[in-house]
């Protein structure tokens, strides 16, 4: 079934790619004598992947890239020289880590479903942030369209998209899915002026306005048809992966289960700056990453390089992260 037959309700939704440069911008270029400098617009692609679940469909949408900075002030429990070496042995910047922001979109049973919703207007990792509105748009996906909301935790780089700056719900037609946990925790206003206050004042505006249309999901359960929630608590106290399965396949949405494809994946005891209980999350990671290389359940990382899908395997005492080769051809 082509993706432009898949009806969701009432609507169809277009996950379809954009054009790169027009026609007219092509034939400027010609004409130009061949003695002047030829310029290239400085724009990236919008960020989008589509891929098929089953019966399902999957579109991967990018919030932007998330500048983490020092990578040996977060990524903490071996030696900063350690962290320089892994890094430096994978060809990445010692210096600074940036972390991608995927944010996965499926349609399933009817439902078009998102998990997790970026950054919003918030600013406190830079501008880079904040475009899951405009790739859904690129997408050709309307807001109004969006029938779930799924939070895997409650910070600012997941639940920051919301609730609007113009005092209106992103989503107007979506039901809200976070663990109660989470919710209570980060939502707590004895936390604000706290060193968790930036985190809980973002928690507060985008979670508190949308309470009535707020679903609290269990350990296990599937609260949506094809997801089952898999609670993976540590980095924060509420913090959950999601299975998802459609026609005898399924795919992990690891949320914030690991930052890092090599950091945390070669290390996955090393113990990460932003977590709640670091202790906690080192155990649930490697407990959910065992299962996903045992049974080779593809995994899907909200921070990972983008589009951040791909399979998880075992390398000595850790893992290893195989990423997914990109499909360019039309969807079937």
């Amino acid at each position: 079934m082509g993706i432009e037959d898949l009806e969701i309700g009432r609507r169809k939704v277009l996950l379809g790619s954009v054009a790169a440069l027009g026609g007219a911008a092509l034939s400027s270029g010609l004409a130009t004598s061949s003695a002047e400098a030829h310029t290239m617009s400085t724009e990236q692609s919008p960020a989008f992947y589509r891929f098929n679940l089953g019966d399902a469909e999957i579109a991967i949408i990018s919030d932007g890239p998330l500048p983490l900075g020092d990578p040996t002030q977060s990524f903490l429990g071996v030696s900063p020289d350690e962290v320089k070496a892994m890094l430096t042995r994978s060809f990445l910047p010692t210096s600074e880590v940036v972390l991608a922001q995927n944010a996965p979109l499926v349609n399933i049973s009817g439902k078009l479903v998102l998990f997790d919703t970026g950054m919003g207007s918030l600013k406190q990792f830079g501008p880079t942030t904040g475009r899951l509105r405009s790739c859904l748009a690129a997408a050709g996906v309307a807001l109004e369209d969006i029938d779930a909301v799924v939070c895997s935790h409650a910070h600012w780089d997941h639940v920051g998209g919301i609730w609007g700056d113009d005092g209106k719900p992103t989503f107007p037609n979506a039901q809200v899915y976070i663990s109660q946990a989470d919710y209570e925790f980060w939502t707590d206003e004895s936390k604000l002026g706290t060193d968790l206050d930036g985190l809980v004042k973002a928690a507060i505006h985008n979670l508190k306005p949308v309470r009535d249309r707020t679903i609290f999901f269990k350990d296990e359960q599937e609260f949506l048809p094809g997801v089952h929630a898999l609670s993976a608590p540590g980095h924060t106290l509420g913090h959950h992966c999601f299975m998802i399965e459609s026609a005898g396949k399924t795919i992990c949405y690891g949320g914030d289960l690991t930052h890092h494809p090599v950091l945390l994946l070669e290390k996955p005891r090393m113990e990460f700056a932003f977590d709640t209980d670091s202790k906690l999350s080192a155990r649930s990671r490697v407990r959910v990453l065992d299962m996903l290389a045992a049974n080779r359940i593809p995994f899907m990382s909200y921070h990972f390089p983008w589009p951040g899908y791909g399979h998880i395997g075992k390398a000595g005492d850790g893992f290893e992260y195989f990423p997914e080769p990109l499909h360019l051809t039309d969807l079937d």
